[in-house]
């Protein structure tokens, strides 16, 4: 038994109960004749109870016997009469709040038979009146209603801080998934601008050295638009930069992209020689499926210019069915890539192309097309609150 356990709220009931028990007992003993007086043996039975008590939290149901079965030789002893209870209560409420209630109410049916009857038949008392009965069946039942009150009041406030911390859990984990789908939304933002615009400008760059020297007037072509992709990508950054602002800063006064610009990146697509044919059916759109549409033409015009080596590319948005339809194809040399968005196999940039078209609750298909080339094809849903048409 670990005594360093005990606490003081244990051992300051235990003195409590000794000094009601031990000290009041022994001062109205002297005035009860008739009695056997109140010797040592006497004294033992009534400290026995409240000595008990410093281990009632580690042995509810032993100290409540042990309280119950002193307090009752005591009192078939012929002992005199006083506040003999008091450990025996504390016992009792200890084992019925601990959760041993088949216990506590067998302790009470026991103590009321044999507190009441045991010494008519071992001592030879006289039958206890109908009141003498009536009374102790009304007290065990204050006794038993105010322990089952206390108990539940306890259970309730134990319930009410557990689901306070569960609550506290809760938000907490919802403020870590939050917070892991901005820094993801944020990664996509970023790959998207920077890898666009990077990739033209390192395309342009290798066409201005390789220029340089046969045909130097068109190297000012290559430096004007590795110029305008530098300009663009740094407004682009600064747009993503500001979005972390928080509540009450100043917001960024440019718009965020979206479908309208699609024509911007084909101009910028198409300064690195790339042929581009590009239909855009007007459409009102959610804001959602506008800026995902516009950074999934965006990057997967990236990956033409970057990897596929094509001449020309084709690109079709437009509404179907109750989704944004996007595609973009090109007729460049196969290259790896999954069949669908996302799987093994499958780079950043379409991993990210089906990120964002799966938050919207949409499909995203990238893969080899039969004929030659690359195709991504993209359905966004259009059932949220559209904005005005583009």
């Amino acid at each position: 038994m670990d005594w360093r356990s005990i606490r003081r709220v244990d051992i300051a009931l235990a003195v409590l109960a000794a000094v009601v028990q031990i000290g009041i007992t022994a001062r109205l003993a002297r005035h009860h004749e008739h009695v056997r007086a109140l010797d040592v043996f006497g004294y033992l039975l009534l400290a026995a109870g409240p000595a008990a008590l410093l281990v009632r939290r580690m042995q509810p149901v032993p100290v409540l016997m042990l309280a119950f079965a002193t307090t009752l030789g005591y009192v078939l002893l012929g002992y005199p009469g006083g506040p003999i209870w008091a450990g025996l209560i504390v016992a009792f409420g200890t084992a019925l709040m601990t959760g041993h209630r088949i216990a506590a109410y067998g302790s009470l049916l026991a103590g009321y038979l044999g507190f009441l009857w045991l010494p008519v038949l071992v001592a030879g008392q006289p039958v206890p009146s109908a009141w003498a009965a009536g009374g102790l069946a009304a007290w065990l039942l204050f006794l038993l209603a105010g322990a089952e009150l206390i108990r539940n009041r306890r259970a309730f406030a134990q319930a009410s801080r557990q689901r306070a911390i569960e609550e506290q859990r809760s938000a907490h984990e919802a403020a870590q998934r939050q917070a892991s789908e901005e820094r993801l939304g944020i990664a996509r933002d970023l790959h998207d601008v920077v890898a666009h615009s990077l990739s033209l400008i390192n395309v342009q760059a290798g066409v201005a050295l390789e220029l340089m020297d046969q045909r130097p007037e068109q190297v000012r072509t290559a430096l004007t638009a590795i110029k305008q992709a530098s300009r663009e990508a740094l407004v682009d950054v600064q747009s993503v930069l500001d979005s972390l602002r928080r509540p009450g800063e100043e917001v960024p006064l440019a718009p965020a992209p979206g479908l309208r610009d699609v024509t911007e990146l084909v101009r910028r697509a198409e300064a690195t020689g790339l042929r581009v044919d590009v239909r855009v059916t007007p459409a009102a759109l959610p804001r959602g499926a506008d800026a995902a549409g516009y950074r999934i033409v965006q990057e997967a015009l990236t990956n033409v210019v970057r990897h596929a080596g094509a001449s020309s590319a084709r690109i079709r948005v437009g509404p179907d069915d109750g989704a944004l339809v996007i595609e973009v194809e090109d007729d460049g040399a196969e290259r790896a890539g999954p069949s669908r968005g996302g799987g093994s196999g499958g780079g950043r940039g379409i991993r990210g192309m089906t990120e964002r078209a799966a938050a919207l609750g949409g499909q995203l298909a990238a893969g080899p097309r039969p004929g030659g080339g690359f195709a991504v094809r993209a359905r966004l849903p259009l059932e949220t609150e559209p904005l005005e048409p583009r």
